[in-house]
């Protein structure tokens, strides 16, 4: 209030959305004199503590002055745009997730809100010492190529020491200047490595092209057998979207797959990709991250999280092995990366490619409806036949006893490595045994914090679960019985299967590929460049063997135990064996030779098995469609998973009951349960698990919200994670 006139201000009142499980943002006033817009990323007061927000938009809500608190600080920094702000409303409503959740993925770097330092840097003066050498002249010949260097960075060029260049700069050759921070990559160059394409290839790359050029959204299914080149035929797109000045974004799968794409980016484009993962150091990725928003790196390529990167001018998302499981989040903010590229591209009016030799059931339907492009590529590049396969029918030619390996398989290994060739045995399961029991007493080692297995690791000399990652020592006596040299291990593992492939063939060089071998992804990447460049010759791996190498003297795979992924209650299980197998599978026969694929199964005349060794893609894809549709099961009808975990089950059990009977079902959608989770205990907390199934069109956000808010809320220990269009179900 004005002293003098007695006149009220308006305090300007704006929303900020805090990156915490807030449901809608929270107002803050606006001090005199400060500067923000929606979008602005700026520091506010939470409680004691300072924390970073977004200013959303809409205004703020009507607050009591008094309670009202004022915006801290604006961050030099460039605002979140309408499309991203929009983004993240989009993905919070169809998670059923905070708000603040979701937009705490988009500000994980808080360290890059403020501007990078600039450097110190020198120019020549035009002076010149009057003493000369040889390192000197070197220097000032190097310095003219830029207008400007760091002191490192010119003696590197002139491959001389600092203090050479520190003379000149006493001599007064150089005066000081200040030089912008350098870039995380070098820009890349489209006309640097462009590929011979194929006819075929030409053709597909036309088709992805033309999106890019048509601009607005549009989603593609690019699909391809293993050995197609769809990495070269999308790379057009890449350097198309780059031309027209866009950003552009790459997704994928695994951080094992990064190197040997990145290496084959470097060669298109003479530049590699800013890589975003969680192995990128902190201090790269508060550059990287910065470096988007601002526009300065062009392409990114990354896990899913880098779909929350601030990009300054998006044009182009590609999802590279778009069916890949590892694109699902599982927790917190629960969300399909590949379904939220669509989403982005149709809010950001740009075009997103969807790329795979096995795509989603989802997107095969979505192609057929119309809704997506379809094109395809049918043929391996330069005619590469692809992998004879053929079915290993356990009952009739089992293993030896104690073995896991077909003496099938067994001899198509032997003829392989004679012939200077590689072989691949592939089962998806890590470890040495999923199992430890004693023989004496019946003892089986089970994690005490979920209701699952220990692991057998034998290269570790542990027992592990996979799921919380307790761990004890392998020990020599039975803990239940105390008798000695009575455990064994029960069933294979990769280690097991390579124990045997030693043992059968010792004069054979044998690696081992797993994820959780001691080395992490350091070690894998050497490794698969060992394979790639004929260091071994049996190789023997879980499913990340099936992402994307290329190994040119590969030319035998065999999957020891195919019936693995078909032996649980997953909708999708037929659908992942198929898209497991044949991705393994075409590993072989990359570079043109002979090659033959042999599948270990106790059900040969299963549909999967059938479809994999026909070739007939398009059968398998339309009768899981049929039987789909027939079920009302995605991508026809819609599912959501409701977990309630406590760390009692009576807490659990309890409070899904309770969420039961909130649920109303009149909106054409059905509730399941309570029942417990197949995986019912999970570090330490006993899990109970609601299925919520309805048509296409049904409700889902909606019903779901209201049964939350209806029944009482959780109390004590008890938490409530929703999952909407869940991919697993344990």
């Amino acid at each position: 209030m004005d002293a003098v006139t007695g006149q009220l201000f308006a305090i300007r009142t704006v929303p900020v959305l805090v990156p915490l499980p807030a449901e809608r943002p929270y107002s803050y006033a606006v001090p005199d004199g400060m500067a923000v817009e929606p979008g602005s990323i700026v520091q506010v007061p939470l409680g004691p503590r300072q924390v970073a927000g977004v200013v959303w938009d809409g205004p703020g809500e009507a607050v009591d002055p008094k309670k009202l608190r004022a915006i801290t600080q604006v961050f030099d920094c460039p605002p979140l745009d309408v499309s991203m702000r929009r983004f993240i409303d989009w993905v919070a409503d169809y998670t059923v997730s905070p708000p603040g959740l979701v937009a705490r993925m988009a500000l994980r770097a808080p360290a890059a809100f403020d501007p990078e330092p600039w450097i110190d840097g020198f120019r020549l003066t035009g002076d010149r010492p009057d003493r000369m050498t040889a390192a000197r002249e070197r220097v000032l010949a190097a310095a003219e190529d830029a207008p400007a260097w760091s002191r490192s960075g010119l003696a590197h060029a002139a491959g001389v020491s600092i203090t050479v260049v520190d003379g000149l700069i006493r001599h007064g050759a150089f005066e000081a200047v200040r030089l912008p921070p350098p870039p995380a990559v070098a820009e890349p160059d489209t006309t640097y490595g462009r590929a011979d394409l194929s006819p075929a290839q030409a053709e597909a790359a036309a088709g992805l092209t033309a999106a890019v050029d048509a601009g607005g959204f549009s989603a593609v299914l690019l699909e391809g057998v293993t050995g197609s080149g769809k990495t070269e035929v999308y790379f057009e797109a890449v350097a198309r979207a780059l031309e027209a000045g866009r950003q552009v974004l790459i997704l994928l799968p695994e951080i094992a797959l990064t190197q040997g794409f990145i290496d084959r980016f470097h060669a298109r484009f003479g530049a590699p990709p800013a890589e975003w993962h969680s192995d990128v150091p902190p201090k790269m990725r508060e550059t990287i991250w910065r470096q988007v928003a601002e526009g300065r790196v062009r392409v990114v390529a990354g896990a899913r999280s880098a779909l929350f990167l601030p990009f300054k001018e998006l044009g182009l998302v590609v999802v590279d092995e778009e069916h890949d499981p590892a694109y699902k989040q599982e927790d917190r903010t629960v969300y399909h990366a590949r379904d939220m590229a669509v989403v982005r591209g149709s809010i950001g009016g740009f075009p997103v490619i969807l790329a795979s030799a096995t795509p989603s059931l989802e997107s095969r339907v979505n192609a057929a409806s119309g809704r997506y492009s379809h094109v395809g590529l049918s043929g391996r590049f330069a005619e590469a036949a692809l992998p004879d396969l053929s079915l290993v029918d356990l009952r009739r030619a089992p293993p030896s006893r104690g073995r896991f390996v077909s003496p099938v398989l067994l001899t198509a290994i032997h003829e392989t490595v004679a012939r200077g060739e590689q072989a691949l045995l592939f089962l998806n399961r890590r470890g040495y045994a999923p199992l430890t029991l004693c023989r004496a007493c019946g003892h089986r080692f089970q994690c005490p914090s979920c209701s699952t297995w220990l692991v057998d690791h034998r290269l570790r000399g542990t027992l592990q679960c996979h799921h919380c990652g307790f761990a004890v020592a392998r020990p020599e006596a039975c803990v239940e019985c105390g008798t000695l040299d009575h455990l064994v291990a029960c069933g294979p593992g990769v280690e097991r299967v390579a124990e045997e492939m030693l043992q059968t063939f010792p004069q054979a060089r044998t690696i081992l590929l797993s994820s959780d071998l001691p080395g992490g992804a350091r070690r894998l990447r050497r490794e698969l460049d060992a394979i790639a460049e004929g260091e071994a010759d049996i190789v023997i791996g879980t499913q990340l063997v099936a992402k994307g190498h290329h190994f040119p003297l590969m030319t035998l795979v065999g999957a020891v135990d195919a019936d693995l992924g078909l032996s649980n209650g997953d909708p999708r299980a037929a659908e992942r064996t198929f898209q497991l197998l044949h991705q393994v599978t075409g590993r072989a026969g990359r570079s043109g030779r002979r090659s033959r694929g042999l599948i270990q199964t106790y059900q040969p005349e299963h549909p999967v098995m059938q479809a994999i060794v026909s070739g007939d893609a398009d059968r398998f894809y339309e009768r899981e469609t049929i039987e789909r549709e027939r079920a009302g099961l995605p991508p026809f009808g819609r599912l959501a998973s409701v977990i309630v975990s406590a760390n009692s089950r009576k807490e659990a059990e309890d409070h899904a009951r309770e969420l039961r009977r909130a649920a109303r079902e009149d909106d054409g959608i059905e509730v399941l349960g309570p029942a417990e989770a197949p995986l019912a205990v999970l570090r330490g907390r006993h899990r109970f698990r609601l299925l919520c199934q309805g048509s296409r069109r049904a409700p889902m956000q909606a019903f779901l919200r209201r049964m939350v808010a209806e029944a009482p809320p959780p109390r004590g220990s008890v938490q409530v994670q929703i999952d909407v269009d869940p991919q697993s179900f344990l």
